[in-house]
């Protein structure tokens, strides 16, 4: 069987899903329609929220451009809390960590942002069980770029083949995959627990669907 070293994790969507109709919710709250407006302009102008995930464009050049999109109807702060208010902890996932945290180091490989860090998910009790958080805006760059995942093997200093990535996405586990580690593409807590335990990085009685809490 396989020898692995190393667990990446991503971390939206797989440790803590997101949902943006909540933002969107939040500012049409504001005003009527402007959210519609907002989801519109940002998605126009998706390459402002890519720069900003690979630290290419400062907090203040993407709130300018956010305060263009919204018309200036929220302060930075109001904005900042909305904007990171979409995230919700998966527990039963984030369960696993303690138990993971035994025998593997555990690294968190995520495409974000120092407001969502900040205002969102940085304060979420579960890293404590990471070993080494790897931030797209920090490294300046972006899954699927193969610097992001360089980025963890110059951090774990082991070979490619002893990591194994988690990531909702296809195209950025494949792009794990091309850096020549193991790679599954997350499709819940039981699908994932299944696979750790086929892998033998959980032992086989394990519960797959044990009552834990999503709370």
């Amino acid at each position: 069987m396989k020898k692995y070293s190393v667990i990446v994790f991503d971390l939206g969507n797989v440790l803590i899903p997101f949902n943006y109709s909540l933002l969107l919710a939040k500012l049409d709250f504001v005003e009527e329609g402007l959210g519609k407006k907002f989801e519109a302009l940002y998605n126009e102008y998706y390459d402002v929220h890519r720069s900003f995930e690979r630290g290419g464009v400062s907090r203040r050049e993407f709130l300018d451009a956010i305060h263009r999109w919204t018309g200036e109807k929220l302060s930075d702060e109001e904005f900042c809390i909305a904007y990171s208010s979409v995230f919700k902890e998966d527990r039963k996932v984030t369960s696993l960590l303690p138990e993971l945290k035994m025998r593997y180091k555990l690294v968190l490989l995520s495409n974000t942002n120092e407001i969502h860090r900040e205002y969102g998910w940085g304060h979420y009790k579960f890293l404590e069980n990471f070993d080494k958080l790897i931030l797209s805006h920090e490294v300046g760059a972006v899954k699927p770029e193969e610097k992001i995942y360089q980025a963890v093997m110059e951090y774990t200093n082991l070979p490619a083949e002893e990591h194994i990535f988690i990531d909702d996405i296809a195209d950025y586990a494949e792009g794990a995959r091309k850096m020549r580690w193991d790679a599954i593409q997350f499709k819940g807590y039981d699908n994932l627990v299944e696979q750790f335990k086929e892998k033998g990085i959980l032992n086989p009685d394990f519960p797959s669907n044990d009552n834990k809490s999503e709370k």
